[in-house]
């Protein structure tokens, strides 16, 4: 009789993805993957939202970007701003409403929210179909040492790093029998339970 399989915990599930050759904290990284996935599949008052998050090389992200409105997060104390308590990661849900990106620092604070992203296209290539929050992610993780998660409308969520994306989650298995991956060369695959991640070959 097969033993049954061990669930995963999130650290094993996205190890692949949040390890030291991003060149950011894999701790922080992870955090904000776990946050990205749990926005795509919970949305918002009853609807799919998406955002973006821009974990690392902090200013230099800031450098290249701008507040579209007045930031909900200044003026904070970075210990309340920690992307892995429960209330701020309530507070980011609720801001993942509005237009912008999230930046978070290496150690984990979310600096600021609501960050319009000055997204340059030149040298950048991305399949069809995706919109300017992919373009922006892959622009931002070109010019500087982040990393960006991007969460769908769709309700996938994918990574960038150096102007190309490098996973994709899919949070929901009905909708991975429809999908086809928009990453390019030799890919691997990870199942677990209701989530499916699609990463670059190493």
């Amino acid at each position: 009789m097969p033993k049954p399989r061990m669930m995963r915990t999130p650290e094993e599930i996205f190890c692949g993805i949040c390890n030291e050759k991003r060149g950011i904290n894999p701790e922080t990284l992870k955090h904000t993957v776990i946050l990205a996935v749990e926005i795509a599949r919970e949305g918002r008052e009853g609807r799919k939202i998406g955002t973006m998050f821009v974990v690392g090389d902090t200013p230099e992200v800031l450098q290249h970007s701008r507040s579209l409105i007045l930031d909900p997060l200044f003026g904070h104390p970075d210990e309340s701003k920690l992307i892995h308590l429960p209330d701020m990661r309530e507070t980011v849900k609720e801001l993942a409403q509005l237009d912008g990106a999230f930046v978070v620092s290496d150690e984990g604070v979310v600096v600021s929210a609501c960050r319009y992203i000055d997204a340059f296209s030149e040298g950048i290539k991305l399949p069809l179909g995706l919109g300017s929050r992919h373009v922006a992610a892959a622009s931002i993780t070109k010019q500087t040492k982040a990393v960006a998660v991007v969460v769908s409308e769709s309700s996938i969520v994918r990574v960038f790093d150096d102007g190309e994306i490098i996973s994709e989650i899919i949070p929901e298995l009905w909708m991975f029998a429809r999908y086809g991956s928009h990453l390019a060369g030799p890919i691997s695959e990870i199942n677990e339970e209701d989530l499916t991640i699609v990463s670059k070959a190493d």
